[in-house]
């Protein structure tokens, strides 16, 4: 498989110094970005995939570095808005930074990628899930570590069809391009599965009372709440439910995976639905880096965490297995490869995106805990 690249320009001013890529890295630390919410109300997301992130660093670091080399990491925040998205890429590419993990939410990344496929930067998302991200782009430097909205929305409609078997969904979402796009996939699907979605409407993320949106619910006649979106606004409208006494089991997808949606929702987050990336650290064998996690309090088994760690893992193998830290060597490498990895051994498509990616479901617990749907 042939792809056209273009030189990252910072690459080309180096070669025109009169020295290689090669050389370089070998007396120099080589610069990643992690790119994410470090403000705003879903910076937890943002914290679970620096951990991811911050510990592969150090893992690769502490064995030796990248052909010799120490990366050094570089915190940029996007807030996880759309409009950040490329100030934080332009300040990336302005810095002279060739890798990025990130950004995580999908609207910020959908804005950033061109950018960054523009200015020639290897970006790989661990957490941005929308389609569009990658649909129709032929990108040449974007690439994910996690799963799309229309691998994960099917997987949720499919267990919804024949766990739940519900008489009518109420299908709810946030009005983004991640919250919207996986509700729709989920309506889609529930559909042609013939179930009955007696709703499908938008909400306005940020708001605080959800009594109207509740209301419809009760009047539709929906025993079962599917909301794409992410955890403050899926919280609330489980405790809202709650007091109100509308008796439906709510579901919703990995941005909703945060603890801190139990201190939202309280006892009514109890037998929440999600679906979430693979449980990666249960795996026996990925036992040594759940302890380099645990070795600097960090949580390994996040919804993102692993995908995080995947993410900075196969750009420092791709960068050992092209010899050089020429961005376009590296994403060329990384198109024509396979890795082994936590999250299992992983390729992508022409697009950059996964060829594999498998959710499953849990429940949420109101102690904080998860566990497999059975």
């Amino acid at each position: 498989m042939t792809f056209s690249f273009r030189r990252l320009p910072i690459a080309a001013a180096i070669l025109a110094a009169g020295l290689s890529a090669a050389s370089v890295q070998a007396a120099e630390n080589i610069k990643f970005a992690v790119v994410g919410p470090t403000t705003g109300p879903v910076t937890q997301y943002g914290d679970m995939v620096r951990e991811g992130v911050l510990t592969a660093v150090e893992v690769i670091n502490a064995g030796g570095g990248i052909n010799g080399s120490q990366i050094e990491l570089v915190t940029i925040d996007d807030g996880c808005e759309p409009k950040q998205g490329p100030v934080a890429a332009n300040r990336v590419v302005n810095d002279g930074i060739g890798f990025v993990i990130g950004h995580v939410c999908s609207g910020a990344t959908i804005a950033a990628a061109d950018v960054y496929d523009g200015e020639g930067v290897v970006m790989v998302t661990p957490s941005a899930t929308a389609p569009a991200l990658t649909d129709g782009k032929n990108y040449e430097f974007i690439f994910r570590t996690t799963g799309r909205d229309d691998q994960q929305g099917p997987a949720a409609a499919r267990f919804i069809i024949d766990k739940i078997k519900p008489a009518k969904v109420a299908v709810l979402h946030d009005k983004q391009s991640y919250g919207q796009g996986i509700a729709a996939a989920v309506r889609q699907d529930l559909l042609a599965g013939g179930v009955e979605v007696s709703m499908f409407e938008g909400i306005n993320a940020g708001d605080t009372d959800y009594s109207a949106v509740i209301t419809k619910i009760r009047g539709s006649g929906a025993d079962f709440v599917y909301y794409g979106g992410y955890h403050p606004e899926l919280g609330l409208l489980m405790r809202q439910a709650a007091e109100q006494g509308l008796k439906a089991r709510f579901m919703g997808p990995e941005g909703a995976g945060n603890p801190d949606i139990n201190a939202i929702a309280g006892d009514a987050v109890e037998g929440m639905l999600l679906t979430l990336p693979s449980d990666f650290a249960s795996n026996p064998r990925n036992a040594d880096i759940v302890k380099a996690f645990e070795a600097k309090q960090r949580n390994a088994a996040g919804a993102f965490q692993m995908t995080a760690y995947t993410a900075t893992q196969v750009i420092a193998d791709a960068i050992k297995g092209a010899n050089s830290t020429d961005p376009a060597k590296v994403a060329e490498y990384l198109h024509a490869n396979s890795f082994d990895t936590p999250i299992g051994t992983v390729s992508w498509n022409k697009q950059g995106d996964l060829n594999e990616f498998d959710f499953q479901v849990f429940v949420w617990h109101k102690d904080g805990s998860q566990s497999a749907f059975e």
